[in-house]
């Protein structure tokens, strides 16, 4: 069975499984905890990213616990 990816609780970026840190804004507070999926491709462009305060493309936890 394969790990489960980790969400950033600061950012809520999704890092790979064996991450100890995100990759995205370098917080040490990962979780297995989180629901919903988005992928982010344009951000300046985004209703999404901008309500999310996200700058850069990737995949994003809609809810991280």
């Amino acid at each position: 069975m394969a790990k489960p990816r980790l969400a950033c609780r600061e950012c809520h970026y999704i890092n790979q499984p064996d991450a100890n840190v995100c990759e995205s804004c370098g917080a040490t507070t990962l979780t297995e905890d989180w629901a919903g999926y988005v992928v982010i491709t344009h951000p300046e462009e985004s209703e999404i990213a901008e309500e999310m305060n996200v700058n850069e493309p990737g995949g994003y936890a809609l809810k991280v616990r």
